[in-house]
């Protein structure tokens, strides 16, 4: 369980998040949505220890990780996937997937989990982390490690961006295995397919919880039919 009490964050005299309070359990498959600037990133950033909040407690089963480094948070079962995923020179797909795994993989272990994300062993297990791979190619490899990892809370930083249509039909199910593997899961997005599948939504407005519950509640005064979808984005002209 996750547990989020009265936390602040302001950078340069702005707030940015404002008395947060919410309780996420085990197993909840949620999204994080909002206009642009709401504190979605803000909040995924403080839940992972990439930033630390101003005020407030942060819990995660039943412990104070309110001061927790990343790697501690880490090995506690949290896991973080960027939105843009960073690469690393010199270090090959096998490489990055072995520490993910804390082993040494087979080749049949590194076939089927790149298989699973949709790439093809062959072609990129000795392949370097560099930038000859497309941003679409590090997302799916960077998910790839995630799952090897086996967390108990994993955030996605809109994963959907930079993606084609095939990987993104193939992220949906990924979500969903992860569901089953009681991973309690968080997705920051503004896309209606992952609202769609989630069993929660969280609406963040002005750095406050303007709304967390069940999807079925608000899903349909956030997607309208008759808006007009731009890039992949409801949000902004659906309000």
């Amino acid at each position: 369980m996750l547990i989020l009490k009265n936390i602040c964050f302001a950078r340069n005299g702005k707030i940015i998040l404002d008395n947060v309070n919410l309780t996420i359990n085990i197993n909840d498959y949620v999204a994080i949505t909002g206009p642009n600037g709401s504190g979605k990133s803000t909040l995924a950033k403080i839940i992972m220890g990439l930033e630390l909040p101003d005020s407030g407690q942060i819990l995660f089963n039943d412990t104070d990780i309110t001061k927790y480094s990343i790697a501690e948070r880490s090995k506690l079962g949290i896991a973080f996937a960027f939105q843009n995923p960073v690469k690393f020179k010199g270090i090959s797909v096998r490489d990055i997937l072995n520490l993910s795994a804390k082993k040494t993989l087979t080749n049949e272990n590194i076939c089927d989990i790149l298989a699973t994300v949709g790439l093809c062993a062959n072609e990129y297990s000795d392949r370097e982390l560099n930038t000859s791979l497309s941003g679409g190619e590090m997302k799916r490899i960077e998910i790839a490690g995630i799952i090897l990892k086996q967390n108990k809370l994993t955030i996605f930083d809109e994963p959907e961006a930079g993606i084609d249509l095939w990987s993104f039909n193939n992220l949906i199910n990924i979500f969903n295995k992860q569901k089953e593997k009681n991973n309690t899961t968080l997705i920051i997005t503004h896309q209606e397919k992952i609202l769609k599948v989630v069993d929660k939504i969280l609406l963040l407005e002005h750095g406050r919880v303007s709304y967390f519950g069940n999807k079925d509640q608000i899903i349909d005064q956030l997607i309208k039919p008759d808006c007009e979808i731009k890039g992949g984005n409801f949000y902004d002209c659906c309000r």
